[in-house]
């Protein structure tokens, strides 16, 4: 039972962590670009209003959800560490908390504060957007590609536990 257990808390795991994965990845390609290419006023505005509309059950179910399997794997990975995968695990799980988890915490959501504090039609707020698009759409690329990797991690965890 242990074992059926443990594959689908790491299966989970994989699958919640490439599913945040791909909504950073589309934000990073598509709607930074269709925002930035808005005028100031319209892209601070529209940015607000997905920044509120974001907090909603679907999205945050998916990103805490990943964030609590995430946790829950690294968990089993260090109280089962000669279980096969057991490595991989540790990395999937501090991949989606380090680089996904802590660093929207600590780097994007300052950010948005800081967004939801401007005047969209305020000529100061011109430059803090454009600094805006730019710093958070590079460190959206950091969270996509950490929870991918930590995606793959799990993966090759997956794998290890077959083949061992």
């Amino acid at each position: 039972m242990e074992n059926k257990v443990s594959f689908s808390l790491v299966l989970a795991s994989a699958l919640a962590a490439g599913l945040v994965a791909g909504v950073f990845y589309a934000f990073s390609t598509g709607v930074m670009s269709a925002l930035s290419a808005l005028s100031p006023k319209e892209g601070i505005t529209a940015m607000q209003s997905i920044n509120v509309a974001v907090i909603n059950p679907a999205f945050l179910g998916a990103f805490m959800g990943a964030a609590a399997l995430a946790l829950a794997s690294g968990i089993y990975a260090v109280t089962h560490w000669k279980a096969p995968g057991a490595g991989w695990m540790l990395a999937g799980a501090l991949l989606y908390l380090i680089g996904s988890f802590l660093w929207t915490m600590g780097f994007h959501i300052p950010r948005n504060d800081a967004l939801a504090a401007l005047d969209p039609a305020a000529p100061g707020s011109v430059q803090p957007w454009l600094d805006y698009v730019r710093v958070w759409t590079a460190g959206n690329h950091v969270r996509a590609l950490a929870s991918l990797a930590s995606s793959a991690c799990f993966i090759v965890a997956l794998v290890s536990r077959r083949a061992g």
